[in-house]
């Protein structure tokens, strides 16, 4: 009997001892954890990148510049390994340029939780930023983000809302100053704007204090929606010397009308994005939409694979500025298109549009 309770007790002492080691390895000092890879007290650094995804985009309309913005940002996030199909479930909205549709997509969106909300243009970003409050939002293709109340500082804009301001003043100037030095006949300049489209009017004061230095007359002809822009281009014919468009999106939209009319009457036209000069204006000093929405992509997979804040980002503007021209739409609107002018093109290999 005696026997067998040593046998018992001896048993009872190896289960305590093993349970005890066991304790010990649950507390984190197991070689194969990784904080025992870490100095004393440091902390893991934070990973917040996941199997998978959700992202929405609301874009306003769609035009050669704003899908080229959709594009570059979806490049962006699959070169950072987030891809569509993959671990990436995207909802994509289009307004196709009806204001009626802004809100409620905006409201379908805020209605359900994305990892991240992109507005592309200003239309579309502003009624997210009244609604979606449970997710990061970021824009492109926005003209003034503080005039339309998407931000209320550049650097540090705070709250859950950032992006990449698709104009920078200087654009404007440069291009202004352009007309005045090679076009010397040109004492007005026409442009086609619908009147309610914020950038268009912002745009449109940057051009017109330009000109004014340079003693040329800025005239205004209105469309609000695309089926009016060929008329008001039309009424420009005998007033303007030369044609100009801003980053309005309901001219953009049916550009080709406001390029015929240049065409037909040989005006110079001149336009503030790349994609309606490779579409048959003259000449702009701007940058691809693509890399600009490749930029704001870039910012995407900061706050979506290293935890950035969207407030802590600041609003980015174009900052690789080019004049570019196109030889052929010169040819179509009776331009001579001189050395001096070339001279100016810095990439001339791909803003030397034949």
């Amino acid at each position: 009997m005696k026997k067998k309770l040593g046998v018992l007790l001896a048993i009872v002492a190896m289960l305590v001892t093993v349970i005890g080691c066991g304790s010990n390895n649950a507390g984190g000092n197991n070689s194969g954890s990784p904080a025992n890879n870490s100095a004393p007290g440091a902390e893991a650094p934070a990973d917040t990148s996941k199997e998978s995804y959700k992202v929405a985009i609301s874009q306003v309309v769609e035009h050669p510049s704003l899908d080229a913005i959709r594009e570059g940002f979806l490049a962006a996030l699959k070169d950072a390994g987030i891809v569509e199909g993959e671990n990436l479930k995207l909802d994509y909205n289009n307004a196709q340029g009806d204001p009626t549709n802004y809100m409620t997509i905006a409201q379908k969106i805020a209605g359900d939780k994305y990892d991240l909300v992109l507005g592309i243009a200003t239309p579309s970003t502003q009624a997210l930023v009244s609604q979606v409050k449970n997710s990061p939002i970021l824009f492109g293709g926005v003209t003034d983000p503080i005039d339309a109340k998407l931000v209320d500082n550049l650097e540090k804009p705070g709250g859950n809302v950032s992006g990449a301001s698709d104009t920078n003043p200087e654009a404007i100037v440069q291009l202004m100053d352009f007309i005045a030095e090679h076009f010397k006949d040109v004492k007005t300049v026409g442009v086609v704007m619908n009147q309610g489209e914020p950038n268009a009017v912002i745009m449109a004061g940057h051009a017109e204090k330009a000109l004014e230095k340079h003693g040329i007359k800025l005239i205004r002809a209105s469309a609000t929606n695309t089926s009016e822009v060929k008329q008001a281009a039309e009424s420009l014919v005998g007033r303007a010397d030369a044609l100009y468009t801003t980053l309005d999106n309901t001219v953009v939209e049916a550009v080709s009308t406001v390029i015929q009319v240049a065409n037909e009457h040989d005006i110079p036209f001149f336009s503030s994005d790349r994609d309606t000069v490779e579409k048959g204006a003259f000449a702009t000093v701007g940058f691809k939409y693509y890399d600009h929405g490749y930029q704001v992509g870039e910012m995407a997979v900061a706050v979506l694979k290293e935890g950035k804040q969207v407030g802590d980002m600041p609003v980015t503007v174009p900052d690789k500025l080019d004049l570019i021209l196109n030889l052929k739409a010169a040819q179509e609107q009776g331009i001579e298109v001189t050395d001096a002018m070339k001279d100016l093109v810095k990439d001339k290999e791909n803003n030397l549009l034949e």
